[in-house]
């Protein structure tokens, strides 16, 4: 069943639109996580809900590649178990 966060093409289109949004002078997220880098001061709780809220299309495709790298182990373990 292939649903939208089980889509290659539609997550990495969330993150190169709503991860990345407003793009100008600095994508949002760069300039969240530089924030957070250097200490979080003054961070309310509105920019913390704004920074997972534009981290959630990368957690998605952190998702899909730690899936992918597990089916991949998998099946080399199934043809290690053939021979």
């Amino acid at each position: 069943m292939k649903t939208s966060i089980n889509s290659w093409r539609f997550v990495l289109l969330l993150c190169a639109t709503l991860g990345l949004a407003p793009f100008v002078p600095e994508p949002h997220i760069w300039g969240k996580i530089r924030w957070i880098a250097g200490g979080a001061k003054g961070m309310q709780a509105l920019d913390w809900f704004d920074f997972f809220w534009h981290a959630i299309p990368f957690v998605l495709l952190i998702r899909l590649l730690v899936l992918a790298a597990y089916k991949k182990g998998d099946k080399k373990a199934e043809k290690s178990q053939q021979v």
